[in-house]
């Protein structure tokens, strides 16, 4: 929390931003509310983004909303018209502006879109906000006129004294506000990552008890909500929530399972207390969270007991598939779904390495990590969570040599190129061949050699692909 001044500056320049907006609408007869994140930062006293966005809410009708806003922008979007949303890039400040009649929605007859009715309270909109948090109101136009003694900041459900205990509430009973959108149970998740916050126990009670409401939100928008919460600061807080009450069983249903499975090497209480230590370390992108989130999901299924104690033999390999199947079925990029897999795949192969590694060894590492040989580097690190200082400072040390023998082999050769000396077609020219699955078995033969010897010439390999066809039945 900042002191008052710096909040009143910071709501100041809300208002000042919004400006010509807030007389076009005053004009009109209009009402006009900042509202949301914008407010809720302020009061914080977070820096605005480059791509600084002000949501509004307004009495305005969207036909009016758009009427009012077209002069004003250089862009207009109306996607969100049938919600009640008009958005659009404000001239001269490049503000992004989002604006809203007052409304209420709700989920019926099990749609996965929420029907909305219009309203012409301001208070009756903020109740049916999220969180108190965002149940902030800030009067532009007011500001705008400048009156004396009018009030500006409307706070109807204790949303400031919120934000300074730092605990997440509900404007009222959350029950009904999750009946409205069941995925703001996911938004509890994700603002409690973000912000720190501790959950009120009423919003826990309620997301356990209406957690199967899920099943009528669309995967998009499940996703959507997931990758914000992926990219907090401390995953960990929120992806504990969703456990816990239920939500992981109805789009994640492979996490729940992994509290069930000892993890005797890592020391950790279970696998699921492992997965929430290596999403926390983890570089805040995307591909790495998610990959660190799945890189275990195959334990369940290959957890066996045997002399040497509980083994989970080849669960890299169920894991990755595991991963496709449950990315695919939340609607991921097929590119991401390919990345994240590859990663839990990969996030094993390190645990071989040792001072005998050959370089074809540290090679293929390479060459299988792709792209995304950094991202395995840093997943495979962060692997490491025991507690055993020993232990992970001897780690540590092996990751360090492996990532000096790629440094020293990149030095004396194109890494980024691992690939035959000879392609396809000079292969069937020089074996005079039609493509066939020879061509495949040559083409293996040759990157065999470049990853035992490092780069030759086209002309050296032609020599020994001459020598390899002969000795190959005809």
């Amino acid at each position: 929390m900042t002191s008052f001044e710096q909040v009143s500056e910071r709501l100041n320049e809300i208002a000042r931003l919004s400006a010509p907006l807030a007389r076009a609408f005053a004009v009109a007869g209009f009402s006009l509310y900042a509202v949301g994140g914008s407010v809720r930062d302020a009061v914080l006293g977070r820096e605005r983004g480059e791509d600084y966005e002000i949501d509004f809410t307004t009495n305005a009708r969207p036909d009016d909303i758009a009427r009012l806003m077209k002069p004003l922008c250089t862009a207009l979007w109306e996607q969100g018209r049938a919600f009640g949303t008009i958005g659009g890039r404000l001239r001269g400040s490049g503000i992004k502006a989002e604006i809203t009649t007052f409304r209420s929605e709700a989920y019926v007859d099990h749609s996965r879109k929420p029907s909305v009715e219009w309203g012409d309270s301001l208070e009756a909109d903020l109740s049916r906000r999220d969180f108190t948090i965002n149940a902030l109101a800030l009067d532009v136009v007011a500001l705008e006129a400048q009156t004396p003694g009018v009030q500006t900041l409307f706070d109807f459900y204790n949303g400031f004294n919120d934000l300074h205990e730092r605990i997440l509430r509900t404007p009222i009973n959350p029950e009904v506000l999750f009946s409205d959108d069941p995925l703001r149970m996911l938004r509890a998740a994700r603002f409690a990552a973000r912000f720190h916050l501790t959950i009120d126990p009423a919003i826990e009670v309620a997301a356990t008890k209406m957690a199967e409401k899920l099943s009528i939100v669309s995967a998009e928008r499940i996703r959507g909500e997931l990758d914000l919460l992926m990219l907090t600061e401390q995953p960990s807080l929120g992806l504990d929530f969703i456990v816990r009450t239920g939500l992981a069983d109805h789009f994640l249903p492979e996490l729940p399972k992994l509290q069930l499975e000892q993890d005797p090497i890592h020391q950790h209480k279970d696998v699921l207390r492992h997965t929430w230590a290596v999403v926390d370390k983890t570089s805040a992108t995307l591909v790495l969270r998610l990959a660190a989130l799945f890189h275990d999901i195959g334990k369940p299924r290959t957890r066996a007991i045997t002399e040497e104690g509980v083994t989970f033999r080849f669960h890299e390999v169920v894991g990755a598939k595991m991963t496709r199947k449950r990315m695919a079925a939340l609607k991921y990029s097929q590119e991401l779904i390919d990345d994240v897999s590859m990663l839990v795949e990969l996030h094993l192969r390190f645990h071989t390495y040792k001072m005998g590694w050959s370089d074809k060894a540290v090679r293929r590492y390479v060459r299988d990590a792709g792209p995304l040989l950094d991202e395995l580097n840093e997943l495979t690190r962060c692997d490491c969570t025991t507690r055993n200082a020993r232990k992970a400072a001897t780690l540590a040390h092996r990751m360090d040599e492996l990532e000096i023998r790629i440094a020293e082999l990149r030095e004396q050769e194109d890494l980024s190129r691992l690939r035959p000396a000879l392609d396809g077609v000079a292969v069937m020219e020089l074996l005079g061949i039609a493509p066939s699955p020879v061509v495949g078995r040559a083409l293996d033969f040759l990157m065999e050699i470049r990853l035992d010897e490092g780069e030759i010439t086209p002309v050296e390999a032609a020599v020994r692909l001459r020598e390899w066809w002969a000795e190959q039945p005809k």
